[in-house]
């Protein structure tokens, strides 16, 4: 029998009457689609959870790459002249960066001392991500302070405040001896991402190259380009052969490896726990092939009395597991963008719902989401590419798991068959 037919008979089998065993496949369909919600919810919320965190990290921390003048440390102004008409450069900034004691009204601790050019935080990149709380985020005067959220409220710390900033410098002699320099908070700033910004206490790079000690701190020039993602190594390339030996340059990925293996880790740990819900109702697809093989005898015998070959019967039901691993795999996918596209509104309605009844009893504020470790607003970000594997792999899986039942189906004698009809 030709193909055609088959098919049609599976397509039948699949939207036909429930008591001609449609229920069957619709019902394992419905299997899959419910399995694939969760993987698809999960892969988009992690990946823009990754995304977000990354973007935070490359705009406002390390930039995209950074580089540091071995020969002649404490100086790196001359390695921005040198990159003048680099093809693909968005931005370069000078940064020294240190360790300090702040000291506030609450007391003292210990910060991030990030000593940047003011036009840093002024790129278009970093305006996207930095979000100013109170004051300004402009740094204007030498005594100006900008503090992270988290180290403004350790400190007690408002705008307009003296701060303290204690430092350390080497003697001839080789012994640290502290130094301290009275600055006022200009700003108190977020990156939306606590831990990115909980130790910062940012000063312009003139008044950084003052506090800072150079034998007590590191100096290197950001930079930023146009493909961070896709371009860093290239251009990190170029870079180095523009500027000769004597120069370390980094990009973000060598820079946030750990971290971000970490994240990459987690992600694949997720999307293969979801996988095997995924692997469990695909095989559901096996069982209901058998039921539909048991309850179309009739069919089968009448389809082999008309000359149809064992391997027509099993093409038969296979055609349906792939017609069912279809239809299962496109409601699911559909239903499982749909709600993690929506997934912010989600998340902050189930807060409300939550904190609500949590007040009937006297409770505090319900976070899903402790913005202290997760990113008050996920950004959306579909893996294509992803997708795409997840729902071939959930068709591949149906079509197999069914391999077995449809050639018993196909394998029946025909005599018997036509005996017992």
């Amino acid at each position: 029998m030709k193909t055609g037919p088959l098919r049609f008979i599976s397509l039948r089998y699949l939207l036909g009457r429930a008591r001609e065993g449609g229920r069957y496949l619709r019902g394992a369909a419905g299997g899959i689609a419910l399995s694939l919600i969760p993987i698809i919810v999960t892969l988009m919320v992690a990946d823009g959870m990754i995304r977000g965190i990354t973007d935070r990290y490359l705009e406002l921390g390390t930039a995209h790459i950074q580089i540091y003048d071995f020969m002649n440390a404490p100086e790196i102004e001359d390695t921005k002249t040198a990159l003048k008409g680099f093809d693909g450069l968005k931005g370069a900034w000078f940064e020294r960066q240190g360790l300090g004691v702040l000291v506030g009204k609450k007391g003292k601790t210990g910060a991030t001392i990030r000593a940047t050019e003011s036009s840093f935080w002024e790129d278009e990149g970093s305006r996207r991500f930095l979000k100013t709380l109170s004051g300004s985020s402009n740094i204007e005067g030498p005594q100006d302070v900008i503090l992270g959220e988290a180290l403004a409220e350790s400190l007690g710390a408002e705008v307009g405040d003296t701060l303290r900033i204690m430092t350390l410098r080497v003697s001839s002699d080789g012994r640290n001896i502290p130094r301290l320099f009275p600055f006022t908070i200009k700003g108190i700033v977020s990156s939306g991402y606590r831990e990115l910004d909980a130790l910062w206490c940012i000063v312009g790079y003139d008044a950084g190259k003052r506090i800072l000690a150079p034998e007590m701190s590191s100096s290197y020039l950001m930079i930023k380009i146009n493909e961070p993602y896709t371009g860093a190594d290239d251009a990190a390339l170029k870079i180095y052969k523009k500027l000769g030996p004597g120069y370390g340059i980094y990009t973000w990925k060598e820079l946030q490896r750990s971290q971000y293996s970490s994240y990459e880790s987690t992600r694949q740990l997720l999307l293969f726990i979801m996988a095997l819900v995924v692997i469990v109702a695909a095989v559901n697809v096996s069982s209901a092939t058998s039921m539909l093989a048991i309850e179309r005898q009739r069919d089968i015998a009448v389809l082999k009395a008309f000359g149809t070959n064992p391997k027509g019967i099993s093409r038969i039901f296979i055609w349906g597991a792939f017609l069912t691993g279809i239809t299962g795999g496109i409601i699911g996918i559909a239903l499982g963008l749909g709600i993690g596209s929506a997934i912010n509104p989600i998340i902050h309605g189930l807060e409300k719902a939550l904190g609500f009844f949590s007040a009937l009893f006297h409770g505090g504020e319900v976070k899903i989401l402790d913005p202290g470790y997760y990113l008050e607003n996920i950004p959306l970000v579909v893996d294509w590419k992803a997708v795409f594997i997840i729902g071939i792999g959930t068709t591949l899986m149906s079509m197999l798991a069914s391999w077995i039942p449809a050639r018993r189906a196909g394998a029946v004698p025909p005599i018997e068959l036509l005996r017992k009809y």
